[in-house]
This record gives C-alpha cells, structure tokens and sequence, in this order.
C-alpha cells in the first residue's frame, strides 16, 4: 500500500486556520475546497466541524493519493473528491463555501483569474469564500521571508508568485464578491474572507 503524502505546513497552519473557519464557517452546510492537495485539511477540518459536508478537489494527478487521507478517517461528511481543474469543467453542485489554501502563488494568473470567475456557478447566492496563503499589499512583501519564499516560487515556475491583495480583491469583486474579513496569520500568512454581493 502506497504511503500517505504528508505536507508538514498543512500540518502547522491547520490549527490557526480551523480556529478563524469555526466561526466563519458556523452556519454554513457545503464546502468546496479548490486545490486540497494531500487532504489533510479536510480530514482535520471537516472532523472538527461535523455538520459540514466537506468536498475535496484537486487536479486529477492529486486525487488518488488524496484519497488515502479520506478513506483512512473515513468521515461520513467527506465524500468522494473531485477531479478539478481551474482551466477545465467544474461541479455542477452549488456551494455555500469555498475553502482554497495556498493556491494563488502556485497557479498561473490566467489560472486565478478563471477560479474567480467560475464561483459564482458553483456558489449559492449567500456564498462565503475564504483563501489562505501569502499576500502583498501596495505591491510589497509583508516580510523578508515573504520575499525570499517569492525568489523561491519563481525559480520554480515564472507563471508563481505572491498576489496582491488589490489584484485579488479587484477578481473577487467581478465575480461579485466583497471582502468582509482578513485575518493575519502565523508566518506572514493571511486567511481572508469574501462574502457573495446580494442582488
């Protein structure tokens, strides 16, 4: 049997973020997370809040070791995860959440800019949408670490790299979204939360 993956930073920040989710996330129902990599957050998130139906997505070459972390807890609110592309189809269901960590320095910006624009196909008119990870503001690093992590990023792929909150905000306003939260994080780390405009 193949090993679990293990990501030691999901490991370190999913304390801090399941602290700020309980409260945001206190009367929602359906969860859609954009990009769970090895799935430990949604075994340790989903646990933690049982009366959410938490849903796993992820590129289609991530889902099968994904899958080694859900059938392992074996939750009854984790069903089976979806094969996600941004660039391609997407679920047919509405959310009232969406969940993504550490996803925008990762993905292209073209990447970004279609997951913002195909939420609001997949949200309920009342959605919440929350994204974790590493911000800019005024177009500057909030540390030296923050910078050096960005050096790091580009090395691996010139499409990476820390997004500014103003870019991000400007998508999620678009696709008709307002910024209600921002949480500052450990390790220079933000977890920020978009509410869907009411028309």
């Amino acid at each position: 049997m193949s090993a679990k993956p293990f990501s030691p930073a999901s490991e370190r920040n999913r304390e801090p973020i399941l602290s700020v989710l309980r409260g945001w996330f206190a009367d929602r129902s359906q969860i859609l997370e954009i990009g769970s990599g090895t799935g430990q957050h949604a075994v340790y998130f989903a646990a933690a809040m049982p009366q959410l139906v938490w849903q796993c997505s992820d590129r289609a070459e991530h889902v099968s070791s994904m899958r080694l972390w859900l059938n392992e807890a074996a939750l009854p609110n984790t069903p089976e995860p979806l094969p996600l592309d941004v660039m391609g189809d997407w679920p047919a269901k509405r959310y009232d959440a969406v969940f993504s960590a550490n996803t925008l320095h990762i993905m292209a910006w073209h990447e970004v800019e279609r997951m913002f624009e195909q939420l609001p196909a997949v949200t309920t008119d009342d959605a919440y949408v929350a994204i974790y990870g590493p911000f800019n503001f005024h177009g500057r690093f909030t540390s030296d670490s923050n910078a050096s992590f960005d050096r790091d990023l580009k090395m691996r792929g010139a499409h990476m790299g820390i997004r500014d909150v103003a870019d991000v905000d400007a998508l999620a306003s678009k696709a008709g979204f307002d910024l209600a939260d921002d949480v500052a994080m450990p390790a220079n780390n933000r977890l920020r939360l978009w509410k869907r405009r009411r028309m």
